[in-house]
């Protein structure tokens, strides 16, 4: 007995370390499965403050890898399944066919981030958001989000417009070194579009928010003053012109007197802003130099008539090889010598690259993101209520004024988007779900 003892005890000691190991790493495990809502705020986080021109630690990469392995280590222990909408269809589609094109150059990290940020990244986002965002006090959170932001992109464009450059956080805005529109109120985004898209986006989040009285009047009010002052710092012409666009679509669309009523505040606020901007004579001329800016105009033309050229040449799978179509490009545009060629047009571009095929796709996955704004009239949920769901249709308007202006490959901008999309999917698919199972 004494000799069995004297093995036995040893074997079992020698497991104990192994245990408390495993033991660790299953909680671990555990922990990083149990708070999706919060990997995934942290991704888009990640995706705010780290845009494609800094040289700095993908942060934005790693946010999206822990989302992704949050949410399948609870598929696996929870046996939860991602569903398919009629949204992914396209959306897939248009993600493989860009997958195609990575070919010719596999090794360059820049066509790699392009596809993620404008592929890769919706597609993932909205099939994770559905699955996430399901109860009232995860929406809450994602609302809570969005508020937050839009608080600190006014606040930067405001401090720009007005000078206050100390004020402005992270300094890298300030780097005339790393991205682009330097002279304008570009925010953590290093473009100035970007910023402008997603200061529009929240905004009508925000006034989704007031009209259900989660949002206080003082706050609202502090947001209906700053961010028309914070689209104008943009200096970008089709910010301006989606800015109006989302003005005019409340006072002529919506039936909500209470949301009416605070787009016609907004425009006054707004007149009065700017016209008391102008009057301290802080750089007014700035904006009218803006407006009359033929520069850009000239540019945007000959690369629209170069990608019309090379889009009849092609027009059914398009030039697919992306160094093909910057070589392309430089033989065909004379007067300009850019880095980087961009055709400034997202439907262009993709006609040029994917030809009528990707066209197709991409008409297709827009009807399908515009049927979701038709939903369950009694859902009282955050983002997926009648009301929202007309604003939704505001939001994909602001999308496209802006995509017929520049490529659209904001990764935060993209993932806001169809994350939104997600959930309106998911509450959609519930709704008709249950509706069933009650008349059954």
């Amino acid at each position: 007995m004494s000799a069995a003892s004297a093995v036995v005890v040893p074997v079992q000691s020698s497991w104990k370390p192994a245990g408390h190991v495993l033991q660790l790493l299953f909680r671990l495990l555990h922990a990083w499965a149990s708070v999706p809502v919060f990997f995934f705020l942290l991704a888009l986080a990640a995706m705010l403050f780290r845009p494609p021109d800094l040289k700095a630690f993908p942060i934005d990469r790693v946010g999206l890898v822990l989302l992704i392995g949050c949410v399948a280590l609870r598929v696996c222990a929870r046996a939860e399944a991602i569903r398919l909408h009629s949204i992914t269809w396209p959306l897939l589609a248009l993600t493989l066919l860009a997958a195609t094109g990575l070919r010719s150059s596999p090794l360059e990290a820049q066509s790699w981030s392009l596809f993620a940020a404008k592929w890769l990244v919706p597609l993932t986002l909205f099939h994770v958001a559905g699955s996430i965002f399901r109860t009232s006090r995860d929406l809450r959170k994602i609302e809570l989000f969005c508020l937050f932001v839009l608080l600190y992109l006014s606040a930067v464009s405001i401090f720009f417009l007005f000078g206050f450059e100390s004020l402005i956080f992270p300094r890298y805005i300030l780097d005339a070194g790393i991205g682009i529109h330097v002279d304008r109120a570009r925010g953590p985004f290093l473009q100035a579009v970007a910023n402008g898209v997603s200061l529009n986006i929240l905004g009508l989040v925000a006034l989704n928010s007031y009209r259900r009285g989660s949002l206080a009047g003082p706050v609202a009010m502090l947001l209906c003053a700053v961010v028309p002052l914070a689209l104008l710092a943009t200096k970008t012409r089709a910010v301006w012109i989606s800015g109006a666009f989302s003005i005019g679509a409340l006072l002529v669309f919506c039936q909500d007197r209470k949301l009416r009523r605070f787009a016609l505040m907004v425009c006054v606020l707004a007149g009065v802003g700017i016209a008391g901007f102008f009057v301290q004579g802080a750089n007014w001329r700035e904006f009218a130099e803006r407006l009359q800016d033929q520069s850009p105009v000239d540019f945007r033309s000959e690369m629209y008539a170069a990608g019309w050229q090379m889009f009849a040449e092609r027009p059914i799978v398009g030039w697919q090889d992306n160094s093909t179509v910057q070589a392309e490009v430089a033989r065909r545009v004379s007067d300009f010598r850019p880095d980087y060629y961009v055709f400034h047009n997202t439907f262009l571009e993709l006609g040029v690259q994917r030809g009528v095929l990707g066209l197709g796709l991409y008409a297709w996955l827009f009807v399908c993101l515009f049927r979701l704004t038709a939903g369950n009239p009694g859902s009282s949920q955050i983002f997926a209520d009648t009301e929202f769901r007309k604003l939704w249709g505001i939001i994909l308007g602001v999308y496209l004024i802006n995509a017929s202006a520049v490529v659209m490959n904001y990764q935060f901008v993209n993932g806001l988007v169809f994350a939104f999309a997600g959930i309106l999917s998911a509450q959609k698919t519930h709704n008709k779900e249950l509706s069933i199972k009650q008349a059954v």
